[in-house]
């Protein structure tokens, strides 16, 4: 499945969920908000929810600054 993570096409294996491929991407403590296609998913639906091919992923995080 290709999809579009932070503006970035990569290929995952089909039927991964958001925290499956956020965990692949090695950044699971690092995200604190995800958005698939500009529709905000909640942290607890992240388990459950899979994108479909050609999904647009964005995936924050926090910066602290000063």
């Amino acid at each position: 499945m290709t999809l579009i993570v932070n503006g970035e096409t990569k290929e995952f294996k089909d039927n991964l969920t958001l925290q499956n491929i956020i965990t692949e991407l090695q950044i699971e403590n690092k995200v604190m908000a995800a958005a698939v296609n500009m529709n905000i998913v909640k942290k607890d639906d992240w388990n459950s929810f899979v994108p479909k091919n050609d999904d647009k992923l964005e995936l924050l995080q926090f910066v602290g600054g000063g």
